[in-house]
């Protein structure tokens, strides 16, 4: 797809939304089934069905995903999304590339052997490695609109409420 068809696809929706702002608010859903005593769960992808399980970390034998590891490659396929998105309505061509995402994490918190350790990422780092000759004033655009625009990794910048219903 390349930028004029890219506005195409997009232009109707961004008029109805002006017209319409409550349709552009959409409740997004995932579901996961608890089926026996395993210490997993399976989640609908919407494509297949994902079996998540405990990191090895925490005594997972490794053959299930690790939700810490999923939460990761969302980031990742949201960026990577977003940047093809932004790289194509700018005209910024892209050969290929790598999008890396890495995240450090203190398991004595998840396991409770520590109070005073918490529970979850302590950093999470995103990594662009691209394949172009665009110049470095366009990258660093590039870079900054994939920021602004990637939905995963504005929702773990600026976390909205959850609530346990």
């Amino acid at each position: 797809m390349d930028s004029v068809e890219l506005r195409a696809v997009q232009a109707p929706l961004k008029a109805r939304y002006r017209e319409h702002p409550e349709e552009a608010t959409i409740t997004l859903r995932a579901r996961a089934r608890l089926d026996d005593a395993a210490l997993t769960c399976k989640v609908e992808t919407g494509r297949a069905v994902v079996e998540a399980g405990l990191h090895r970390a925490t005594g997972g034998d490794g053959l299930s995903a690790c939700s810490g590891d999923m939460l990761l490659e969302a980031l990742a396929a949201c960026a990577g999304v977003t940047l093809r998105v932004v790289a194509t309505a700018l005209q910024i061509p892209i050969r290929g590339g790598t999008v890396n995402v890495e995240g450090d994490l203190d398991f004595r918190g998840t396991l409770g052997v520590t109070k005073d350790q918490p529970v979850g990422f302590k950093e999470i780092r995103l990594r662009f490695d691209l394949d172009t000759q665009a110049p470095a004033e366009q990258i660093t655009k590039l870079l900054s609109l994939t920021e602004r625009y990637c939905v995963v990794y504005q929702t773990l910048r600026q976390p909205p409420p959850v609530r346990l219903l």
